[in-house]
Formats: C-alpha cells, sequence, structure tokens
C-alpha cells in the first residue's frame, strides 16, 4: 500500500477484517451500552479500529504490523460485555478491570492470535502498568485514549459555548 487510505478505503478493511467480530451476536450488547456521553461501546470501537489503522497508514506501518489482528482486537479491547455505567460493585474499578474481562469474553468467542490478545489485554496502559508488547498494541492503546478524549470532551464543549453564545 504505497499510497495513503481515504476514510472509505479504511472502513472498508475493518468492515472486511473485523466482519466476524461486528456480525457476531454479543456485539448486540456492545451497541446498547454506552461508553463515553452518547457514544456506544460498539460505535467506540468501530472508531478505535479506523484510528488505528489511519495511524497505521500514515506512519507507513503497512509491512509492520498484522492488518487483521489490529483492527480484530480494535474491535475487540472493550469486549467486556456490560453497562459500566451501572451501579454495581464490580465496576467500581472497571477501568483496571476491564482488559481482563474483554480478553477472557474475546478467548471464549474467537480463536486469538498472540497479537490480539496482546492488544486487548494492554490497551488501558498506563492506568494497568504492564505495556504493549506490539505496534499493534500501542496503535491501539494510542486511538483508544485519542478517541476516549474526543468522546468526553466534545458533548462539554459543545455545551460551554453553546451556552456562552446564547
Amino acid at each position: 500500500m504505497g499510497h495513503l487510505l481515504t476514510r472509505t478505503q479504511i472502513q472498508r478493511l475493518v468492515a472486511k477484517h473485523g466482519r466476524e467480530v461486528i456480525e457476531h451476536r454479543h456485539m448486540q450488547i456492545e451497541r446498547c451500552c454506552y461508553q463515553h456521553g452518547n457514544v456506544t461501546t460498539f460505535e467506540h470501537s468501530v472508531r478505535v479500529a479506523c484510528l488505528a489503522v489511519w495511524m497505521a497508514d500514515r506512519a507507513h506501518l503497512w509491512y509492520r504490523v498484522d492488518l487483521k489482528s489490529l483492527i480484530r482486537a480494535a474491535l475487540l479491547h472493550d469486549y467486556f460485555l456490560y453497562d459500566w455505567h451501572e451501579k454495581n460493585a464490580g465496576h467500581r474499578f472497571h477501568g483496571f478491570t476491564h482488559p481482563a474481562t474483554a480478553l477472557k469474553n474475546a478467548q471464549e468467542d474467537f480463536m486469538l492470535t498472540p497479537v490480539e490478545k496482546d492488544i486487548i489485554a494492554r490497551h488501558m496502559f498506563p492506568l494497568c502498568p504492564i505495556p504493549p508488547r506490539c505496534r499493534e498494541a500501542w496503535l491501539v492503546c494510542a486511538a483508544d485514549k485519542y478517541c476516549a478524549l474526543l468522546e468526553t470532551l466534545t458533548p462539554l464543549l459543545r455545551a460551554l459555548f453553546s451556552t456562552r453564545t446564547s
């Protein structure tokens, strides 16, 4: 891939390599649970996958990353399958515990590569202190932080600036 990918090309790659994950019945749970602001866990995971592919493309990493594993694990990185906003003692340390839960659930539903396992288990670095081992995991870790920041701050900034202009 010698040229820079368009948004449509990236979305097609995510759809192609992520099909098995996207079509799995448990992804319906992600479509119903909110992750950050008004963004569902499913939407967040797709955004992370697209951004990770975009980052790999812009960094010219095509021959140094496993694209299919990057996409599949980006879609599964938050595969914890519950609404973490619900008041529940088990969700109290969600930020620290959900990578292990997501990995456990993903291993039950899919055959995972070592790269996919690393991505899912370590995407919360540095909150979870063990750093990623592979390039793909670093890409997903960075994409996740960026998407989470935008998803959390965008509604707040819109509210702030809409009250100033009124």
